[in-house]
């Protein structure tokens, strides 16, 4: 072993996880396993730990840097394991120095954690990587941070202030991954719908989705993460209307669909916009999907609440849901609010899952019989523009497959290339 990843959350931790491979091999670290955290709920917090603590049985002799945005937010509940040789925060992570001096086994904990204050980062250097390594889509960071502060989100304090990459740098970039072969770009961030407010002329996501298109011909797919539906610019909504390399799938940062919780979580959209905002992008994109985050048990959330969790769900078709049951962060104003109890998450997570898997189920049946596009992942498994999962036996990883929809599983499609 030279350097292992091991990788928790997000996106743009994928990303940023390729980034800090490069840098530590620059730096010339060997026999190290680097731990990129994520700090979304205390059970990703868990998990890193006791992931940790496998790496370091199973790898012995093997250093361990702990860093991402639980080693943000809990420098010091990492550095005092006795696993952990060094915690590093969000930013220096992506640095080449900050894996040239590793300190010795056995330090106390004060000396492992360099941590700096991620509040006073101004910028966002884009990092230039080949690719992700094993991977048949690329992602590429436009943006970090965020300026938003909704009530259970430890997030902003794990990544600071939101901030821009200029569309010069992110356009080459693109280009750079489909000349090494990518098919599919993915653009990521943390907050990537605020994208551009603090560049000169204040850019919006849209503008930059247009750059790309009009200066990158030759990229068959282009994708969007996470959005913020609230911010969709007048731009983003052209493209959506007339790019048909944009795929047709939008998840959203959704949350719940009762208005008084969206409003003690301190979120900008009310259930009635994203209804709307869902109405106007089908018309506009008629085969478009969603998938959304809904979180369940939020502090003060009855039953009549989470019910309305449960009907947008038909309401506004929503296909790939990403339930998260309520795990109060501290240091959060949430966190302070008067708590659910556990068992009552859980029940009502679960039921949220089952109308999740019975939407999906309608999506998959509604696609038996229909020609699509498949981007194929390898193992015989590829995705549609939909990102639909799809069993097909042809192509091989990479090439974008013609096919037609023949069946349908629990959780996926069947495919025969045409």
């Amino acid at each position: 072993m030279t350097i292992k990843v091991l990788t928790f959350g997000c996106r743009l931790n994928t990303y940023e996880s390729e980034v800090m491979k490069q840098q530590a091999a620059e730096a010339g670290l060997d026999n190290t396993i680097l731990v990129n955290t994520c700090a979304v709920t205390s059970e990703a917090v868990r998990q890193a730990r006791q992931q940790i603590r496998k790496a370091k049985r199973e790898n012995p002799d093997a250093r361990i840097i702990v860093t991402g945005c639980a080693a943000q937010t809990e420098a010091g509940r990492f550095a005092s394991m006795e696993e952990v040789d060094l915690v590093i925060g969000n930013e220096d992570k992506l640095k080449s120095e900050s894996y040239k001096a590793v300190p010795n086994f056995g330090v106390p904990v004060e000396e492992k954690i360099r941590v700096n204050d991620i509040m006073s980062v101004r910028e966002t250097a884009l990092h230039l990587i080949d690719g992700l390594e094993g991977r048949t889509r690329a992602f590429v960071q436009i943006q970090n941070g965020c300026d938003h502060r909704c009530t259970f989100c430890i997030i902003p304090f794990g990544r600071g202030n939101s901030r821009s990459v200029a569309m010069g740098p992110v356009v080459e970039q693109v280009a750079k991954l489909v000349d090494n072969g990518y098919s599919e770009v993915v653009l990521t961030g943390v907050d990537i719908t605020s994208y551009g407010a603090d560049l000169p002329g204040q850019p919006k996501l849209g503008t930059l989705v247009k750059a790309i298109l009009k200066h990158v011909p030759d990229l068959p797919r282009l994708r969007i993460s996470s959005i913020d539906s609230i911010e969709a610019d007048p731009d983003l909504m052209e493209c959506i209307a007339n790019e048909q390399r944009l795929m047709p799938h939008l998840h959203l940062s959704l949350q719940s669909g009762d208005n008084m919780i969206l409003k003690r979580m301190k979120r900008r959209h009310n259930r009635e916009h994203t209804i709307a905002f869902c109405k106007e992008v089908r018309a506009l994109r008629p085969d478009m999907v969603f998938g959304a985050d809904i979180i369940v048990g939020f502090p003060t959330e009855t039953e009549e609440m989470f019910r309305r969790s449960l009907d947008i769900v038909e309401e506004c078709d929503l296909t790939h849901l990403h339930v998260f049951p309520y795990s109060a962060r501290p240091g959060t104003p949430a966190a302070r609010m008067p708590q659910l109890r556990g068992p009552v998450i859980r029940e009502r997570a679960a039921r949220l899952r089952e109308v999740g898997e019975a939407a999906l189920q309608r999506h998959l049946q509604g696609q038996i019989g229909r020609n699509v596009q498949l981007l194929v992942e390898g193992k015989g498994l590829a995705r549609t523009e939909q990102f639909t999962l799809t069993e097909i036996a042809e192509g091989e990883s990479g090439d974008i497959v013609a096919a037609r929809i023949v069946n349908a599983s629990q959780r996926h499609l069947m495919a025969v290339g045409l």
